[in-house]
């Protein structure tokens, strides 16, 4: 029997856990030849299909997600018309809901696997070429030789740490920037929109187990670990003993983490502060800052606790912390988003994601997307397209906002200026949304240098009083003295002051020096130093007069 996996990602910095998942389970069968073709989306479809097609499998199978699902519908079609023989089964998050309607409209798939597959998946290989056996395989969906749709259920895997790990796996990825660690599964939130917010019993690992598989991924030179737990700190006593975990592997090992502000013990406080710089990454789920929003989600826990732990989160040296919002949540308006956004900035969050929402295949909040005035699209990735609260204009601005915060709030260059534009004036998002929009650029890629000359030139226009400060993110940016941001700097012949304050590095004859004034008198401003032997782009150094 032979198998051929199409491991069809979004970009070659990511991995799906699927393959190495079910091969760990079944590597010793020696009676199944496993073969894979990795890809991605970007790829021609008729050259993966093509190398595939060469390997001529008895099976053919796939991990199905929001955003290959259309690339991948559209290789295996074309296989399955090439080799009418193979057997087509899929998995994944696009089969947690109803299965039928998919299945008649696609009938080159043969099956769909719901939920969980390291244990279902060998049942079914036992009797892939015996259609009349699948009705005992739970999680199965299938047509049936009389076209009748058989629905088996979902799967679940109940003793999760009996399982083998993807880790000890031949197709197990080490080559990406980041490995995945699944620690937990199920959650124990109820969130509507989520695929997971319905998956119970949750199931952990114990510390023990994931110390040994942090040890494989160690020895293989890993710099980054995803942590995949829906809500790491759920168990504050857990999470305190996972932390000390990753301690064992500082400085080697970061971790990112998703964490619930709303659930943040003072012992975890504690524990958090204590950590080293750099161990962790935090993604802090907030979604929306407006209680009827969260209720409506039916996401647990209270929005003054969870605004309190992300005030505490963001005020951390030692982690940086980044914050989500969803537009398209049913009862959130516009005008809350961009409040939200300007309070978010003023926690000081690491980065500001805004997304839009995703009825996902079997969420709550698909389900009862007519009742709650949810229009969405019926092909992934499924987003909402207008709300009783949000119109299909607002969200297209909502989604604009979102590329101005990625370009210029989460774009570490230009972040610092960008922050004390939001606290200073409440209009600025709007008014500078408004002006990318007129100037044809917020649907543009911008290089790191178009966007700081925009900047500098808005803020040149219509906040002067900031106009220093875009200066100085340029040049900390390492960005070209001789251009628009660096009109005022002083480049030749500078001879240090007298006393100046030190803001960080440390002063050597052999730096070159340029200048910014503050203003006409040249006496107060801003020294940076740059080493000229290795021709470093940003400074070293810098000082204040």
């Amino acid at each position: 029997m032979k198998i051929l996996w199409i491991d069809l990602n979004s970009s070659y910095a990511h991995s799906s856990l699927a393959l190495p998942a079910l091969h760990a389970q079944i590597a010793t069968d020696t009676s199944i030849e496993w073969e894979i073709v990795s890809a991605t989306i970007n790829e021609n479809v008729g050259t993966i299909a093509e190398e595939v097609y060469r390997h001529h499998p008895d099976i053919l199978a796939a991990t199905t997600w929001l955003f290959n699902h259309e690339q991948l519908l559209h290789i295996t079609a074309r296989l399955k018309a090439l080799l009418p023989e193979i057997c087509l089964a899929l998995g994944g998050p696009e089969f947690l809901g109803d299965n039928e309607d998919f299945l008649r409209r696609n009938p080159f798939v043969n099956c769909v696997f719901r939920g969980e597959g390291e244990e279902v998946f060998p049942q079914w290989l036992a009797c892939w070429n015996r259609p009349e056996k699948w009705n005992a395989i739970p999680g199965l969906c299938y047509l049936d030789f009389e076209k009748q749709y058989k629905d088996n259920g979902i799967a679940r895997v109940l003793d999760f740490s009996n399982l083998i790990p993807p880790e000890k796996s031949r197709f197990f990825n080490w080559s990406k920037p980041f490995v995945q660690l699944e620690t937990t599964r199920g959650c124990f939130n109820t969130c509507a929109f989520c695929v997971s917010g319905g998956e119970k019993p949750v199931r952990t690992l114990s510390i023990e187990h994931i110390r040994q598989r942090l040890q494989i991924i160690h020895q293989h030179g890993i710099k980054n670990v995803r942590v995949l737990d829906r809500t790491f700190n759920y168990n504050p006593q857990r999470a305190k003993k996972l932390l000390q975990l990753f301690l064992e592997f500082h400085p080697d090992i970061r971790f990112h983490l998703e964490i619930h502000p709303a659930l943040l013990t003072d012992e975890l406080k504690e524990e958090l502060k204590q950590l080293p710089a750099g161990l962790l990454h935090l993604e802090a789920g907030i979604q929306s800052l407006r209680e009827p929003v969260l209720q409506q989600s039916r996401r647990v826990g209270k929005l003054s606790d969870a605004l309190e732990g992300l005030k505490f989160l963001c005020s951390l040296p030692n982690m940086e912390t980044h914050a989500d919002l969803i537009a398209g949540l049913p009862l959130y308006h516009l005008n809350e988003i961009f409040e939200d956004v300007r309070e978010l900035a003023g926690y000081n969050a690491g980065e500001i994601q805004l997304e839009s929402l995703k009825l996902l295949p079997g969420t709550e909040m698909r389900r009862r997307a007519e009742e709650l005035g949810v229009r969405y699209s019926p092909f992934p990735p499924y987003e909402v397209l207008e709300t009783n609260e949000i119109s299909v204009a607002e969200l297209q601005t909502a989604r604009q906002l979102s590329r101005l915060l990625d370009e210029f709030y989460n774009t570490p260059a230009w972040q610092s200026v960008t922050k004390e534009l939001v606290a200073h004036d409440e209009a600025f998002i709007h008014n500078f949304l408004e002006h990318l929009i007129q100037l044809g650029l917020i649907d543009q890629p911008m290089s790191l240098e178009k966007r700081g000359l925009i900047l500098y030139e808005y803020c040149k226009q219509s906040y002067p009083a900031y106009q220093t400060a875009a200066s100085i993110a340029w040049i900390e940016a390492g960005m070209s003295l001789k251009k628009l941001p660096a009109e005022k700097v002083k480049t030749k012949r500078q001879v240090p002051p007298e006393k100046w304050n030190v803001v960080y590095g440390e002063y050597r004859d052999s730096l070159r020096l340029c200048f910014l004034p503050l203003s006409e008198d040249t006496e107060h401003g801003y020294w940076f130093g740059f080493e000229s032997e290795i021709q470093k782009i940003k400074p070293v150094f810098k000082a204040r007069t």
